[in-house]
């Protein structure tokens, strides 16, 4: 009886390391969103860090040929002393900022693939503009106004 009880021992033990495995799939599935918002979007590459400064009633950024924000399609992660920002340029003198806080909960978006935005704590993307492109996330980042003259960018609320 022994090797009986053993045998069901071992066999018990086996179904609750399964039982275990799966759940736990289960849950970073639901929490990551699985697919293409699971943890592959989520080690999305990092944006370009910018340095802005107070001025102009907002945040300014020098723009020029070195600038991680020089050509159409480029996009950066702004960080000054009024806030971060997500600023992508978006034609030849036209700009997008929007807030870098994730709607979903308040982590701060740092990736940048496909044209889109991703939050490195669930996945949540948005599109340039801040609108929901997957969840987690349900509600479009903040956006604010921009202005370029003489090669600075200036951010306002």
């Amino acid at each position: 009886m022994d090797s009986d009880q053993s045998t069901r021992r071992e066999f018990c033990r086996q179904c609750s390391v399964v039982g275990l495995a799966a759940l736990g799939g289960a849950v970073l599935g639901a929490c990551g969103g699985g697919g293409p918002t699971g943890s592959s979007a989520i080690n999305a590459p990092a944006l370009p860090r910018v340095t802005g400064t107070s001025g102009g009633g907002g945040i300014q950024v020098a723009i020029d040929a070195s600038s991680p924000l020089a050509s159409p399609g480029s996009a950066a992660l702004v960080q000054s002393p009024l806030g971060t920002v997500l600023v992508s340029r978006t034609g030849a003198d036209t700009f997008m900022a929007v807030t870098a806080t994730c709607t979903h909960e308040s982590c701060t978006i740092t990736g940048f693939a496909d044209s889109s935005y991703v939050c490195p704590c669930h996945g949540s993307r948005f599109d340039t503009s801040g609108r929901v492109v997957n969840g987690p996330a349900t509600r479009a980042l903040r956006q604010y106004q921009t202005q370029l003259a003489n090669g600075v960018l200036t951010v306002t609320a």
